[in-house]
C-alpha cells in the first residue's frame, strides 16, 4: 500500500525522531486519504500520527539489528545528501 515508505530498521546512523515521524505521516496520509489538513481533521490526524510515531519508535527498539542496510535512504536523509553536494 505504501510503496513510498522507506525501510528506517538498519540505518546507519539509527533512524531519527523526525524521520520516524515522517514516515508516520506519510503512513497517515496514505491510509486516511487525508494530504492536507483542516480545521475538521487536524487534531485527529495529528494524533494518529502521534500513535503510529509511538508504535513504530517500539518497533524499531524491539527488533534485532538488520544484517544489511536498506536499500534506499529515507527521504530526509536523501534531502541532505543532495543539499551536501550542492
Amino acid at each position: 500500500m505504501c510503496r513510498n515508505i522507506t525501510t528506517l530498521r538498519g540505518l546507519e546512523p539509527g533512524a531519527t525522531p523526525e524521520e520516524i515521524e515522517a514516515a508516520a505521516r506519510q503512513y497517515v496520509r496514505k491510509v486516511s486519504g487525508v494530504q492536507t489538513t483542516s480545521p475538521q481533521t487536524e487534531e485527529v490526524f495529528e494524533h494518529a500520527v502521534s500513535l503510529v510515531t509511538d508504535a513504530t519508535m517500539q518497533l524499531l527498539a524491539a527488533l534485532p539489528p538488520r544484517r544489511q542496510p536498506p536499500p534506499t535512504l529515507p527521504p530526509l536523509r536523501r534531502i541532505a545528501a543532495k543539499a551536501a553536494n550542492s
